[in-house]
C-alpha cells in the first residue's frame, strides 16, 4: 500500500534534514509524510545519499534536441543565433528521435517538470504522451514592425494546437532584442494569468544597442536586412527597456541573466514583485564562457531557479550538471539553497506548485536520489541523480 524511503538525508524542497527519518508516499507516489524511523514500520528502502523531489527544468529547447555538438562552444551570442536558423531544419524523422531521446535524458537525470520554448509543434507528439510535465511557451520574435499582426495570428495557431492536446501554452516574446515594440503591444493583450518568460541580457551588446544604438547586434539587424529606422536608443538597458510592456505579466521568468546589474534586479523588484530568475550556467558556459551573476541576485533576495537551455547549447540535460557549475563558481552557496531553486521555486515559477516541488502531503512530485556527495555533503563532480519514483 505505501512505498517508504530512507537516505543519509532528505530534501524536502525548503529544507536539508538528517537521517532517521523515512519519507512515505503511496504506491503512485502521492505524498503521505515524512515520519521517525521508529513511527515507519518495516519494508524500508535504505539509500546512501540526499532524497529530494523531482527537480524543475524551468528553461529548455527540446525541439533543438537534435542539434547536440553541431556549434561550436564560445561563439558568442550573434555567431550561436546564426548557427541555430540554419541549422533547425533537417529530416522529420531526426528531429523526433531526437526530442524523444532528449526526454529520457531528463527523466532518467531526475526531471518531472519542464518550461520548454516551443517555436514550432515539433514536440507535440512527445509531450502528449505526459512522460513529463510541460509548460509550452510559445516564442514570438520579428524585427520587422509591419508584420506583428501575422506573428500573433501564427503563434495563437501554434499555442491553440497545444492547448487541445491538454498541455499548458502561452505566448512569451523571445527577447527584447528580438521583439520589436509594436510586436510587444500585441503580445501583452495575451499574457492573462499565465507564466511569461523571456531569454534576458545574455551578452554586453544587448544592453549596448537599447543604450546607444551601437555594438555587434547592429550587424545582427545587417545580416537579415532589417532597415532599424524605427529603433532608437532608450538609454536604458534592454531589461528597463521592455519592462513597460514585460511587467504586465502576472509571472515572469527571466532567464540567463548574464549582464544583469543591481539596478536591473531593483526595478523588476519594483514592478514585478512575482519574477523568478532562470540561471542556465553550463548554457553561459557554452555559448559565451561567462556566469550570471549569482551572488547579486541572492543579496537582492531574488527568486532563483534552474534551467538547462537546448542540447545546442549545452553538454546534457541534467540539473545536477547545473548545480554542479553553480558550485564550482559559486562554492559558498550551500546546497540545501541551490536544491531549493532546483526544486519549489521551480514548481512555483511555473505554477505547478500544487503538485510539484516539495514533499508535501497530497503532492506527487516525483523522488530523487542525489549519490556520491563529499564527506562534508558538496557535490562533486562524480555526483548523480536519478528517477527512484
Amino acid at each position: 500500500m505505501y512505498q517508504k524511503f530512507q537516505a543519509t538525508q532528505i530534501f524536502t524542497g525548503t529544507e536539508l534534514l538528517q537521517d532517521q527519518l523515512v519519507l512515505i508516499t503511496k504506491q503512485d507516489g502521492t505524498v503521505e509524510g515524512i515520519v521517525g524511523l521508529e513511527d515507519a514500520g518495516d519494508d524500508i528502502q535504505s539509500f546512501e545519499g540526499i532524497l529530494t523531489p523531482g527537480f524543475i527544468n524551468a528553461h529548455c529547447h527540446l525541439e533543438l534536441s537534435h542539434m547536440k555538438g553541431m556549434i561550436p562552444t564560445e561563439t558568442g551570442l550573434n555567431e550561436f543565433v546564426k548557427q541555430i536558423v540554419s541549422m533547425r531544419k533537417v529530416e522529420e524523422g531526426l528531429i523526433q528521435d531526437a526530442i524523444a531521446h532528449a526526454e529520457q535524458e531528463m527523466i532518467a537525470n531526475g526531471i518531472v517538470a519542464v518550461g520548454d520554448i516551443s517555436n514550432t509543434t515539433d514536440t507535440l507528439a512527445q509531450k502528449a504522451k505526459n512522460n513529463l510535465a510541460y509548460y509550452n511557451f510559445v516564442e514570438i520574435y520579428d524585427l520587422d514592425p509591419l508584420r506583428a499582426p501575422e506573428k500573433i495570428t501564427a503563434g495563437l495557431a501554434v499555442q491553440k494546437q497545444f492547448a487541445d492536446a491538454g498541455l499548458l501554452a502561452s505566448l512569451i516574446p523571445h527577447a527584447p532584442y528580438s521583439v520589436t515594440f509594436a510586436l510587444w503591444k500585441l503580445l501583452t493583450a495575451h499574457f492573462g494569468s499565465h507564466t511569461i518568460t523571456m531569454h534576458n541580457q545574455e551578452t554586453p551588446a544587448e544592453n549596448e544597442f537599447f543604450e546607444n544604438k551601437t555594438g555587434d547586434f547592429l550587424n545582427m539587424y545587417k545580416r537579415v536586412n532589417v532597415a532599424l529606422d524605427f529603433f532608437h536608443a532608450t538609454g536604458l538597458s534592454s531589461l528597463q527597456s521592455v519592462l513597460p510592456f514585460f511587467k504586465k505579466a502576472t509571472t515572469s521568468i527571466l532567464v540567463h541573466n548574464s549582464f544583469t546589474t543591481a539596478e536591473d534586479i531593483k526595478a523588476v523588484e519594483k514592478e514585478m514583485p512575482n519574477t523568478f530568475w532562470c540561471l542556465c550556467p553550463n548554457a553561459n558556459q557554452y555559448i559565451e564562457k561567462t556566469m550570471p551573476p549569482i551572488e547579486l541576485l541572492q543579496n537582492n533576495q531574488a527568486n532563483i531557479i534552474i534551467g538547462t537551455d537546448s542540447l545546442a547549447s549545452n553538454w546534457s540535460l541534467n540539473i545536477l550538471d547545473e548545480l554542479k557549475t553553480i558550485q564550482k563558481h559559486n562554492p559558498s552557496i550551500s546546497l540545501a539553497e541551490m536544491l531549493t531553486w532546483a526544486t519549489i521555486n521551480g514548481a512555483h515559477a511555473l505554477q505547478m506548485d500544487k503538485t510539484l516541488g516539495s514533499f508535501e502531503l497530497g503532492k506527487k512530485p516525483g523522488v530523487v536520489l542525489i549519490e556520491g556527495l563529499s564527506n562534508i555533503g558538496n557535490l562533486l563532480h562524480t555526483s548523480s541523480s536519478k528517477r527512484i519514483l
